[in-house]
């Protein structure tokens, strides 16, 4: 239980909490979204522009991020929660043309809404407008419970036609950004904290996107979001958040028509490189001190050898389970490893057909009287020359898949030929076949199981779920009951 519980919660971090993916096919569905900002340069006159740009946009990961600016200078800040992008020069002439490129993936962090709120400064209003709101107030307190359902009223209070006192505090402008300013002051007078919020949705790829407008509410706990136009709660998950409190375009100078761009497209990104910037955002050592850290070609061999404990532990179901009579442990899965080169097929006729002249030689050998160590010396010499004269003849035939019987385990060869020969002469035949058959059975299964593609992904992904395997094996290694040919063996028995 032990190994289960530390295999399983750390293969549960490593997949829930930095995402590293459960699937061979490790690409996600990112967007790549770039700010486009075009103005002509004032003649002689230094220019500064700001924009602001993602910090941690709620639903969505920020992969990665690049700024395009030639010859200007660029800094970074950030300011209570938001962030911004200045580009700087003292010269520049004619149409000019700067970018900001993200790259994002939906994700469920959202660890902005829990941030705390800035102290609520009391808005100006004129002294008619300052007597709509606080009539408009008292009636939204009347029909309201909490923040939420005040905030809810608000809006709709706002949305209402035909309303002079609505008209008065929009100025005749019913657009979302203008009902989330208005509602951001009306909130701020009922001691409320709340701000605009831009952005775009992310469901369609595309250029000159409209930048829209969500309104955000402090509750006491956390910001709730809420449509302006609608007051609907919620915000959509394929809203990506650019900026909070203000649009993203803020003060430039020195420069004229300005202009500010939005466009989207939808893209393929390694989901493993999610992960790690997940891991590196949170702080997490998973993944530095992963088989990701080693150097490739180590990768490649950890890859193979990681499966080899899932080949073993078919081998041990089918013999301690099953029943399956097999020559040792290990040799099928080292033919099963030999199997990967040679492909199944053409393994097992290649594993048939030296083990068949093999055990030959083995039984010419007997006849010579010899001691073990050097029968066995023997039969790996015969078995090597064996490999070498069929690896020629193929050659020679066209036949290239000859050519990979060289990557049979020789020893192993070897071992299976001297075992299956001793039990040919105390067992028979059919007792010595058996075990042959089972053997190539294990091969052939653990070599299935050892070449899945997921399951080589998952235990590389995730070796913990090696110690899942080991609590198996240990289960396994203490069952005493009946295997299945068992069943059949003491059928008579039962009836």
């Amino acid at each position: 239980m032990v190994l289960v519980a530390a295999g399983g919660g750390l293969f549960l971090y490593k997949w829930s909490a930095l995402g590293v993916p459960l699937q061979a096919d490790n690409a996600i569905e990112a967007w790549t979204v770039e700010a486009r900002i075009r103005f002509t340069a004032r003649s002689g006159r230094p220019i500064k522009v700001h924009l602001a740009v993602p910090l941690r946009p709620p639903g969505f990961t920020l992969l990665d991020e690049t700024f395009v600016s030639s010859g200007y200078g660029l800094s970074t800040a950030v300011r209570e929660g938001d962030r911004q992008a200045l580009w700087a020069i003292r010269r520049a002439r004619g149409e000019q043309e700067l970018y900001y490129q993200a790259v994002v993936y939906p994700s469920g962090d959202d660890a902005v809404s829990k941030s705390r709120p800035p102290a609520v400064e009391p808005p100006r209003f004129s002294d008619t407008e300052t007597a709509v709101v606080g009539a408009l107030i008292d009636q939204v307190r009347a029909h309201s419970a909490d923040i939420a359902t005040f905030t809810v009223e608000t809006l709709r209070r706002l949305g209402a036609r035909d309303n002079n006192d609505m008209d008065l505090l929009l100025g005749g402008d019913r657009t979302a950004e203008q009902r989330a300013r208005v509602a951001v002051k009306i909130l701020a007078v009922a001691g409320i904290a709340a701000r605009p919020v831009y952005g775009f949705m992310l469901h369609k790829e595309g250029r000159h996107l409209p930048l829209l407008t969500q309104l955000e509410v402090h509750n006491g706990e956390r910001w709730l979001s809420f449509d302006p136009l609608t007051g609907a709660p919620g915000r959509p998950d394929s809203f990506l958040v650019w900026s909070r409190g203000e649009p993203p375009l803020r003060d430039s100078n020195g420069v004229r028509n300005l202009r500010l761009e939005f466009s989207a497209a939808e893209n393929t990104y390694e989901a493993l490189a999610a992960a790690h910037q997940r891991a590196a955002e949170r702080g997490s050592m998973a993944l530095q001190f992963s088989l990701l850290s080693l150097p490739i070609q180590m990768q490649m061999v950890y890859r193979v050898v990681l499966t080899m404990p899932l080949g073993a532990l078919i081998i041990v179901l089918l013999r301690n389970v099953v029943g399956i009579k097999a020559f040792g442990t290990f040799a099928p899965v080292l033919i099963a490893l030999a199997f990967r080169e040679t492909r199944l097929l053409n393994g097992i006729l290649l594993f048939v057909g030296i083990v068949g002249l093999g055990l030959g030689a083995r039984f010419f050998m007997e006849r010579l009287k010899l001691l073990l160590v050097p029968r066995l010396a023997s039969v790996l010499t015969v078995v090597v020359l064996m490999m070498a004269v069929l690896s020629v003849l193929t050659y020679q035939l066209g036949i290239g898949a000859g050519l990979s019987v060289a990557l049979f385990p020789m020893v192993i060869l070897t071992m299976t030929i001297e075992r299956m020969s001793v039990g040919w002469e105390e067992s028979g035949p059919r007792e010595a076949l058996q075990q042959a058959g089972g053997s190539l059975l294990a091969a052939s299964l653990a070599y299935l199981v050892m070449t899945d593609r997921q399951l080589q992904h998952l235990v590389f992904m995730f070796p913990e779920l090696l110690l899942i395997v080991l609590a198996m094996t240990l289960m396994l290694g203490r069952y005493t009951g009946y295997r299945l040919t068992e069943l059949r063996r003491f059928k008579a028995f039962g009836a």
